[in-house]
């Protein structure tokens, strides 16, 4: 699961990186103008959200995501504690707001909760799509209670799906949270184990929610008979 941390402090940054790191794949920015392009550009499972950055503050991030239909779950972090600024986060499309300093098992427990609440986890880290479960901690599948073998990319590339279901997703944004820039593969690569997956799926009747969108990538959504 990928999660982006927006924070102006550089110890605190790299601290909540060191806290997150062995669980989620973590990208960072310093300002707010670097945040709102790297929450424009991508798709983040959860965003940290200080207020107070340079450039643009949290809250006219936040407005400009929601104005985009960016949807991701986003917890506030910051100093700032009256209750007018808890309300205003909340209000325009925050799901939490947590106040400085505070203890690493507590950001980890929110973050776990706004993913359980999101869909994209839930309380014994399984993921679950209609009759699909990905266990994330040993990378089992099983699909209506029957285990299934996948390979490591088939995995993250049906765990990505599901994490982003009814979201149409481009190949290029599949091809860099599965594959990543620096692979020696293509974009092309896609294609090609989004036909896998459908095969590993059909005896199940599943295949049909991964949904091509022409011109653009794909998007996990079920198929209404």
């Amino acid at each position: 699961m990928r999660i982006l941390i927006v924070e102006d402090n550089e110890d605190l940054l790299e601290s909540m990186r060191q806290i997150l790191c062995d669980e989620f794949e973590i990208e960072c920015a310093t300002n707010g103008e670097e945040g709102l392009f790297l929450g424009l550009q991508n798709i983040y499972d959860l965003i940290l959200l200080d207020v107070m950055l340079p450039e643009l503050d949290g809250f006219e991030i936040l407005r400009r995501l929601r104005a985009e239909h960016i949807m991701s779950p986003v917890l506030f972090v910051t100093a700032k504690d009256g209750l007018e600024d808890r309300v205003k986060g909340l209000d325009i499309g925050g799901d939490d707001y947590l106040v400085k300093p505070f203890q690493a098992p507590e950001l980890k427990a929110r973050i776990r909760a706004l993913l359980r609440r999101a869909g994209s986890l839930t309380i014994d880290q399984t993921i679950r799509y209609r009759g699909i479960e990905l266990f994330g901690r040993e990378q089992e599948i099983k699909i209506d209670h029957v285990s299934m073998r996948l390979t490591i990319k088939q995995y993250e590339l049906l765990e990505y799906l599901i994490q982003n279901k009814d979201k149409i997703l481009t190949r290029e944004q599949i091809y860099d949270r599965v594959w990543g820039f620096e692979s020696d593969t293509t974009v092309a690569i896609v294609e090609v184990y989004i036909h896998h997956l459908r095969k590993k799926l059909e005896p199940f009747g599943y295949h049909k929610d991964i949904q091509t969108v022409r011109g653009i990538g794909y998007m996990l959504k079920e198929t209404k008979v």
